[in-house]
């Protein structure tokens, strides 16, 4: 299971309705809570994104339906990661915040910037990186489609790449494509991105150093950069996925690509163990909102991804001896 921020589906029902079709009914069969859709602190299984995007586009007849969902969408979705690009110093320095950072919206894809020395043309991909992921033509449109209207709104809206290029052959008129990107579009390439004049990168932005530097900070507490520890990417990982309710040992694996024994093997190690990491996020995330939050009991236990409000309560009496109600009276 691989996630995204539920924002990767904002403007999704409206769109389907606007076709024709009932969006709950393909959300349902693609097992993805509607409550969470456009809601950037919910998560979303990717692969069931992806489903819900295909789905989409066959029974409306859609076949640009990813184009046209990401002409609803922009920077907005990316959350604080969006407040990051938007503060930096240049769009180079935006786009090194959000490729920095993509993990936080969902550890499931990548992109990356890249020019040579003396060449004119920068280089934007997007990329899944999860395991096997399944056909993803729709999601790697829309993908592209919003990091075109990110460039737009960060570089000015004259931004148009060079050349778009796509893996998979077209799914709709080749002119169409043309219109949507105003610029040539080649398919069956080796990689979903386009190239685009590298002076773009220079340009400056109405940068706040001090906003910048703060969310830079706080999504170093959320990221999972490759340099920590094992505990450490471990930890971080839960507290992220804690609220979807769906944390595994399985999952967490998935997203620091080792087998489920070789974590388990390193964690030992360390005189540790996965089920203990869970509970000592947990209790952290539980004091956390408890002592600096009035949030109602029952929703507690669902970000904490406990099943009811009486798991909290049993929980809080081992971590700290009381029921949830005396540690909040008590801070």
């Amino acid at each position: 299971m691989s996630l995204i921020r539920g924002t990767a589906l904002q403007g999704f029902g409206d769109l389907v309705r606007e076709l024709g079709a009932d969006p709950e009914e393909l959300l349902r069969l693609a097992h993805l809570d509607p409550d969470g859709v456009g809601n950037h602190d919910s998560y979303l299984d990717y692969r069931g994104v992806i489903g819900a995007l295909e789905s989409a586009a066959r029974v409306t007849g859609a076949g640009d339906f990813g184009r046209r969902l990401g002409d609803r969408q922009g920077l907005e979705i990316l959350g604080p990661l969006g407040v990051a690009a938007r503060t930096a110093p240049t769009v180079g320095a935006a786009m090194a915040s959000i490729e920095k950072y993509m993990a936080v919206y969902s550890p499931a894809i990548a992109i990356t910037v890249t020019w040579a020395p003396g060449e004119e043309l920068a280089r934007f991909e997007w990329r899944v990186v999860a395991a096997r992921p399944p056909a993803h033509r729709q999601a790697a449109e829309l993908a592209l489609g919003v990091s075109c209207q990110v460039f737009r709104l960060l570089a000015g809206p004259s931004f148009t790449p060079c050349v778009v290029r796509i893996r998979h052959q077209p799914l709709t008129a080749v002119e169409a494509y043309q219109d949507h990107f105003g610029c040539p579009v080649e398919f069956a390439t080796g990689s979903y991105g386009f190239s685009f004049p590298v002076s773009v990168l220079a340009l400056p932005l109405d940068a706040d150093s001090a906003v910048h530097a703060v969310v830079e900070e706080y999504l170093d507490t959320v990221a999972v950069p490759h340099s920590m520890s094992t505990v450490e990417n471990v930890r971080r990982l839960v507290r992220t996925m804690l609220p979807t309710g769906g944390l595994t040992l399985e999952l967490v694996c998935g997203q620091l690509a080792v087998h489920p024994r070789t974590l388990q093997r390193d964690l030992a190690k360390r005189g540790t163990s996965f089920a203990a990491l869970v509970d000592e996020v947990r209790r952290e995330e539980a004091e956390r909102y408890l002592c600096e939050s009035e949030m109602p009991l029952g929703q507690l236990a669902g970000v904490l991804g406990l099943s009811e409000q009486s798991a909290l309560t049993r929980a809080c009496h081992r971590w700290f001896g009381r029921t949830p109600s005396r540690v909040r009276a008590q801070t």
